[in-house]
């Protein structure tokens, strides 16, 4: 039986990502962006079952109801629930990828498979495959061996059967190839007639499967994609000598053979093929078997080559410079007299290693203490940071190595700044450090003055040129003294800090929440102003819900911006009604958390990094930070108005919940681009 006060939380997800779909199948955004979102819908579901479903299934197995997580599902009921749906995306998005593949012939640009292969190609393919692509392969005799070698998470495999002529008789040999990572997917072919042409590194395999099995003697040969996705959750139990980064390392080389989760399958394979890998694998009819198309691991689009046609991907936005705060001058002095915000990939995401660098230089600054979540693969805040250290300040750092599926990468810088001198705080026990903060000490006349920064994403170059995310650079003594509180419960936390500014989870996040919306409550009943606005990736804790449903029933005008998981159902009568929800998938990917509050004339605003997730609120350090400066209030309130306003991305969870694109008035609204606009026009009347 289903809750009918909650959306359930996997199958909210799944809608989320068939709005990715959306954009793959949506005809006005550029071709080759949509086979980029092809990729992202891909991407996501991989890492959908790694963890969602995983976790899940691992509740069917244990036999616990399992009710209250699940939104009221069975959990049985609901993985079965789960398959259905995706086998029907997987199907559709196959759909999608064959409709944009026949149109890039319009522009001149050619998908081929091993079938299509002219005679003038077929000299260059043979020669790549000898020479880059042959030495890079494993395979695996299935008919030598007793069991097959625990398959690769997410690693795409070619499942080849080879009928031979053995004694006057047929018999099958079954092989599997594992598609090498270190090759690229998309392997572009020369041309000479102006038109381009890719193929995919599993149809060059397939291309030169005479020159892989040419010591045998065969009737017929043929190669069918697979791929296994394993759980994904880490297990640091075990041997007490090790260190935590060894056991996390251990972990994660061990999350490559975790308990599988799903099979996907190319439709077209041979039933005994299929057969003999499911017996051999012993993989059981319990585990997650999704019929597919002739190519997985589709994650690979998001890396698909532009190919030089600049009219099929999105023109590039230049990052606009905040207004009053150059780039090239001291931004600590500057930021000494008045707060700044940073909104990428609209602004510049330099401002944040200018910072740093600046720091690292400047003598004054004695310490920098800094939570990173997740780093770019090349990261220049971690240099900055290095370089500080070899310049005598004191550098802390608190890194969480339990980021999901960037544990390697981070524990390489880790092991990186901890060589030169950088403290390293491993997060507290029980709980991720999630919050993104930065503190800086600064000897001006004998005294300490703190400097900072408050973001609602990562400290990453990479993701900062797509997702959304708002940064405060503040020299606000208190809002600073309260992030040093944080660092000191980081290392000292059997201590709960009181904090005069910052919203802190694990301790006071739901609680002051609660405050504010009761706050709205009393406002409205004595006929002041009231109103909720709140923007954030994922909304799914039910408390939080029931509190909203609360002011809802009160005469709260609510707003909800919601990118991910919504398990709010706005516009109930009795329940809802007051409450509406939007979520905006586009070019770029929405990920602040913005919370305002009208308070009659005196609006409270928040930037977080805490959605309001139960994980969020009560299971992880989070900092929820005030915005006192009035211009950036304001500047808060509009970009909110204005991404509520888009009338072309946004999809309209009051209307029902399929998905459907809010219903235009007037002309077209697109809150991203319209954003970008809003910060040229500052920028021009600052100028």
């Amino acid at each position: 039986m289903r809750d009918n006060k909650y959306d359930n939380r996997e199958l909210s997800w799944l809608k989320f990502n068939q709005r990715v779909l959306q954009e793959a199948a949506d005809p006005s955004v550029p071709l080759i962006e949509r086979l980029r979102f092809l990729g992202i819908f891909s991407n996501n579901l991989d890492e959908f079952f790694k963890v969602r479903y995983a976790t899940v299934k691992r509740i069917d197995l244990a036999g616990k109801a399992g009710k209250k997580v699940l939104g009221g599902f069975n959990a049985g009921r609901l993985l079965k629930e789960i398959t259905q749906i995706v086998i029907k995306k997987q199907a559709e998005s196959l759909d999608i990828l064959a409709s944009i593949q026949d149109q890039l012939k319009d522009h001149d640009i050619y998908v081929i498979d091993e079938n299509e292969v002219t005679s003038e190609q077929a000299k260059f393919l043979k020669e790549f495959f000898l020479q880059k692509v042959s030495p890079a392969l494993v395979t695996i005799m299935l008919n030598d061996i007793d069991k097959v070698p625990n398959l690769k998470d997410s690693k795409a495999y070619l499942a080849v059967k080879m009928i031979q002529l053995e004694k006057d008789r047929l018999s099958n040999r079954y092989i599997l190839i594992e598609i090498p990572s270190s090759v690229e997917r998309f392997v572009e072919i020369p041309s000479a007639n102006g038109k381009k042409y890719i193929i995919l590194l599993d149809d060059l395999i397939r291309y030169n499967l005479d020159v892989i099995f040419n010591i045998f003697d065969y009737d017929s040969i043929s190669a069918h994609m697979v791929k296994i996705t394993r759980d994904a959750e880490l297990d640091l139990e075990g041997d007490l000598s090790k260190s935590y980064i060894e056991k996390l390392m251990d972990s994660v080389k061990d999350r490559i053979e975790g308990d599988p989760v799903r099979f996907v399958y190319d439709k077209e394979i041979e039933q005994d093929t299929l057969d003999f890998l499911l017996k051999k694998m012993e993989i059981d009819t319990t585990d997650s078997l999704i019929p597919g198309g002739k190519y997985h691991n589709r994650r690979d689009y998001m890396s698909f080559p532009d190919l030089g046609a600049k009219h099929l991907i999105y023109d590039k936005i230049e990052p606009l410079p905040i207004p009053g705060l150059e780039i090239q001058g001291s931004l600590l002095e500057k930021i000494s007299k008045k707060d700044f915000l940073q909104h990428v990939p609209y602004q510049t995401f330099s401002y944040t290693v200018k910072f740093l660098r600046e720091a690292a230089l400047d003598p004054k600054v004695k310490s920098i203490k800094i939570t990173i979540y997740r780093l770019a693969a090349v990261s220049h805040i971690a240099s900055s940071l290095i370089n500080a250290a070899k310049n005598g300040k004191r550098v802390t750092v608190s890194i969480e190595l339990q980021a999901r599926f960037d544990e390697a990468n981070n524990i390489k810088y880790a092991e990186k700044m901890e060589r030169e001198g950088v403290k390293l705080i491993f997060g507290v026990t029980g709980l991720k450090v999630h919050c993104k903060t930065c503190v800086i000490e600064r000897l001006e006349n004998q005294k300490i003055k703190y400097y900072g920064f408050v973001s609602t994403g990562n400290f990453n170059e990479n993701t900062a040129k797509i997702y959304t995310d708002y940064t405060l650079f503040t020299a606000h003594q208190g809002i600073l003294k309260d992030i040093d509180k944080v660092f000191e419960f980081f290392e000292v936390n059997y201590k709960i800090k009181r904090y005069k500014h910052l919203i802190v989870s694990p301790h006071y996040t739901r609680s002051k929440f609660t405050e504010l919306i009761d706050q709205e409550i009393e406002n409205h009943k004595e006929g002041k102003k009231s109103g909720i606005f709140l923007k954030m990736n994922s909304l799914s804790d039910y408390g939080m819900i029931d509190k909203l449903y609360e002011a809802s029933r009160a005469g709260i005008k609510i707003k909800l911006i919601v990118r991910g998981i919504n398990c709010l159902i706005p516009q109930v009568k009795g329940m809802s009604e007051n409450i509406e929800s939007i979520s905006i998938v586009d070019k770029f990917l929405e990920h602040p958390r913005l919370y305002i509050f009208q308070n009659d004339e005196h609006p409270k605003v928040f930037i977080s990094s805490a959605d309001m997730m139960t994980r969020n609120i009560d299971h992880r350090v989070e900092v929820t930070c005030p915005i006192y400066d009035d211009d950036l209030k304001q500047e808060l309130i509009e970009t909110f108005d204005i991404c509520w306003k888009d009338n072309v991305k946004a999809r309209d969870f009051s209307s029902n919940k399929d998905n459907a694109y809010r219903k235009k008035e007037g002309s077209d609204f697109r809150s991203q681009f319209e954003l970008y606009d809003y910060y040229e026009k500052k920028l021009k009347k600052h100028s």
